[in-house]
């Protein structure tokens, strides 16, 4: 796979396809810049050689076309803030403004398009759409590791229309990929990975490879209700995913067949309805009340994963431990995140895996107290997993 380092984009035209899936509050404003800064290493490395940028990114979820919330020109000022230059808005991606603007772009400049989505033919990874945006410049440029999961036409079809010379990872995408393989394939131990989130069935294959790889593992969020009726425990009103009950008593097996320390929270913060302003008390995980509801992990469970997790070598972190988004409830995912930013802090190498519990670390301002923070969720779950990514396949074809 070609690199940035190997490549000299003076006089090039890169078309970079980024991941500026941001989230917008109400007034259309950034709330997380995480994923812009994340790339701007990669459009300054091009504009330093003397090469011009055309960023295409996919934000939201729009339904049957363009629409005001979901379109990237409210990312414009932003990014022009970002980089300290002009960024211009070519509009379409594939309409006749954004052609022309693409082709008169000079050494040194950047353009926006919109929404890659606004067009069905991106998600379904059609070929002759992917051909128009190979149109748009010289080389290819793919820096959104986030969406590397995906068989969408910016992402896994694009390429074929550059030379594989023309290919190359940018600087997020190479990041991601090293380090994911450093926790895979070179940890020091103790290696502790904290699972948390809503379901097992979104982390049923991350947890069985990490059964073969990892010392200690710690299961918090609304999944461990699971577990605890798994165990013979009785959670109320938590989330239970009934029929995932015989998979987690499995997992538990093969944790104590393999000698992996499998840690499940021995307590939680319940309240008697799902609002921040519930009542709120503090249970057994085995014995939740009826009417109740587990929202996050208690004060022992805390403690408890806090010291395994101060005593590791090596950290990976997907998952809150509690409803985070509500402030009675994210006491567990902050104490996880302090710990890790502790024993980072100590040596320990730690990877923390996208999502919320990437938000948790910036919001609570530990972003440089831990060695990587993943912008790619899903797409570092699956690698995880050992899937082939088609947006990382189309680089290395």
């Amino acid at each position: 796979m070609r690199t940035l380092d190997q490549y000299n984009f003076a006089g090039k035209k890169a078309v970079v396809r980024v991941d500026f899936n941001v989230p917008l509050d109400e007034e259309l404003r950034i709330t997380d810049y995480t994923r812009i800064h994340a790339a701007t290493p990669t459009v300054k490395k091009i504009l330093a050689d003397g090469g011009s940028v055309v960023l295409l990114s996919h934000l939201g979820r729009p339904k049957g076309g363009p629409d005001k919330k979901n379109s990237l020109r409210n990312l414009v000022l932003a990014l022009q803030h970002e980089y300290g230059q002009e960024v211009k808005f070519g509009g379409d991606v594939i309409g006749e403004e954004a052609t022309a603007a693409a082709a008169a772009l000079k050494p040194g400049e950047i353009l926006l398009l919109d929404n890659l989505r606004f067009h069905p033919e991106e998600e379904k990874g059609d070929p002759a759409f992917a051909q128009k945006l190979a149109r748009l410049g010289d080389v290819y440029v793919n820096d959104a590791f986030g969406a590397a999961h995906r068989s969408h036409a910016s992402t896994a079809v694009m390429a074929q229309y550059f030379a594989p010379e023309n290919r190359v990872a940018g600087y997020v995408m190479q990041s991601e990929l090293e380090n994911a393989h450093r926790v895979l394939t070179d940890a020091q131990r103790p290696f502790t990975a904290i699972m948390g989130g809503a379901k097992i069935s979104d982390k049923i294959l991350i947890i069985e490879k990490l059964l073969d790889k990892v010392d200690n593992l710690l299961i918090g969020g609304g999944m461990a209700y699971t577990f605890a009726v798994a165990q013979g425990g009785s959670v109320g009103g938590s989330l239970l995913e009934a029929d995932k009950v015989d998979l987690a008593k499995s997992l538990i097996q093969k944790a104590k067949d393999k000698g992996v320390n499998l840690v499940l929270p021995v307590d939680s913060v319940i309240a008697n309805r799902f609002a921040n302003d519930a009542d709120v008390d503090i249970a057994g995980n085995l014995d939740i009340p009826f009417g109740w509801m587990g929202l996050d992990i208690g004060p022992n469970s805390r403690e408890q994963f806090a010291a395994i997790i101060r005593d590791s070598r090596t950290i990976l972190w997907n998952g809150p431990m509690g409803v985070f988004e509500m402030s009675n409830f994210s006491v567990g995912t902050e104490f996880v995140a302090q710990a890790i930013a502790e024993a980072t802090q100590n040596g320990a190498f730690s990877l923390i895996g996208g999502g919320d519990s990437a938000a948790a670390v910036n919001q609570l301002g530990y972003t440089s107290k831990v060695s990587y923070i993943s912008t790619g969720g899903g797409a570092l779950l699956e690698y995880m997993e050992g899937k082939t990514l088609p947006g990382v396949a189309a680089l290395e074809g």
